[in-house]
């Protein structure tokens, strides 16, 4: 039995959000992200449901939504948060070390390029093969490979930097 969008949708649709704000780091940047891209979905849902993995293709479309947003007009007007290059102010509703651990960590992945912010949550949070990643970058193995190796290696000098 084919699965409906409003199947896919009950069944995904959290995931999908929870990928959404690790791309974008902002929860309600992330819903209008998962928003935008569920409305084509629904718009494109035979060719969707004919995939191989329905799941995987949703991913690639949220994904490629997200490399593209910037690009966009309408992403730059309905910014309102600071921009990535401004320094990053530790949001402290507590003290704990955990939390400023935390924020730098979110401050420093705010700034890594989009593509291989993408690569890293694929690997680290979606557990994904580099071949799967490359399938939803849409681009090669050995790309993959070299995102998450350039995006390690910022991360790791960024930490140095802050020791």
């Amino acid at each position: 039995m084919p699965v409906t969008y409003a199947d896919f949708a009950d069944t995904r649709l959290t995931a999908l959000l929870r990928y959404a704000v690790l791309l974008t780091g902002d929860p309600h940047l992330a819903q209008d992200l998962v928003q935008e891209t569920m409305v084509r979905v629904q718009l494109n849902w035979r060719r969707v449901a004919r995939a191989d993995s329905p799941d995987r293709y949703v991913r690639r479309m949220l994904t490629n939504q997200y490399l593209d947003w910037q690009r966009g007009t309408w992403f730059k007007r309905v910014l309102l948060r600071a921009d990535p290059g401004e320094p990053v102010v530790a949001a402290t509703v507590d003290h704990a070390q955990n939390a400023a651990d935390r924020d730098q960590i979110w401050g420093w992945l705010s700034r890594l390029p989009r593509r291989q912010r993408a690569a890293l949550v694929l690997r680290f949070y979606e557990d994904l093969p580099d071949a799967e990643i490359a399938e939803v970058l849409g681009c090669a193995v050995g790309t993959v490979r070299a995102s998450i190796s350039r995006a390690l290696a910022t991360l790791r000098a960024e930490l140095v930097e802050a020791s």
